[in-house]
Parts: structure tokens; sequence; C-alpha cells
């Protein structure tokens, strides 16, 4: 019965992580990860090692880090600066505070600002930060696959 209740918990906790993913409220993956801690904790660890979750919460950071590179690239092909590189990193960082609408206006705020503070034209400022805000939301494809296969893998492991 454990079980069954663990693993209720766990797709719901999968389910929000994939949606967040989706529509930026909640950082998927390390919700994903959150549901197979919680599972864990209910149905035991049996199945799920040590190595399991390290390597379930590499993929997590792995996510995440994909989240930040492809903003910055998207930043750094439509003309930005090094600063906007950097100012693109650091708006997606700070929207996280501000879900949803903050993981999509962070990179773009982040990027066009820091050009603009490092006296580049407004037009090329702009044109950064809409190359951030593309680069995070191509992204998505790359993020939705690793996500699945985290959850493909721990479908693996419990069954």
């Amino acid at each position: 019965m454990l079980e069954i209740i663990a693993l209720v918990v766990a797709s719901l906790l999968f389910l929000t992580g994939l949606l967040g993913t989706l529509l930026p409220i909640l950082p998927g993956a390390p919700v994903i990860w959150l549901g197979m801690l919680i599972y864990g904790f209910i149905a035991g660890f049996e199945n799920l090692g040590f190595y399991f979750m390290l390597g379930q919460a590499f993929l997590a950071l792995v996510v995440m880090a994909v989240d930040y590179l492809f903003t910055a690239l998207g930043s750094h092909y439509f003309g930005g600066s090094k600063a906007a590189l950097w100012g693109a990193g650091i708006g997606l960082l700070i929207g996280l505070f501000f879900f949803p609408i903050g993981l999509l206006i962070g990179p773009f705020v982040g990027a066009t600002l820091a050009d603009l503070i490092f006296r580049r034209r407004t037009d090329q400022a702009v044109r950064s930060g809409i190359g951030a805000t593309l680069g995070f939301v191509s992204a998505l494809p790359i993020k939705l696959t690793l996500e699945a296969v985290m959850i493909i893998w721990f479908i693996v492991r419990i069954f």
C-alpha cells in the first residue's frame, strides 16, 4: 500500500516538474528529483541506491546547466557582449524568484541592461535580450528529453 501512495506522490511531482519546464512555474528537474526522493522515503530506497540518486541529481544539474548555457548562447548569437552573457545568466537566476514570468523576462532584462550599462546602443541591447529569451525557449526540447530520461530510469528501477 505504501508503494502505491509513494508512486502516486512521485507521479504527481513528475507531472508538476514537466509542467514547470513547459510553463516555467517551478524548476522542473529538481521537482522530478524531489519526487524520487519522496518515493524513497515512503517506499524505501531498496531499488533506488546511492548511485541512482546521485546520477539523477547529476541529470537535474545538467538540465539546469542547459538552461543557463542556451540563454547565454542565445544572447551571444544575437550579438550580445560578454556582459550580456553574464547579465542573461544573472537575470535568469533572479527570474527564478518571480515565477512564472520572471523566467522569461529575467534573461531578456538582464542581457539588455548589461549591454546598456556597458554603453551599447539600445537596438543592440534589445537584440541581445531577445536572443537570451530565444535561447531559453530553445532549450525546452533538450530539457524535456533529459527529464524523460530521468523518469524512465526511475520507472525501470522500481519495476
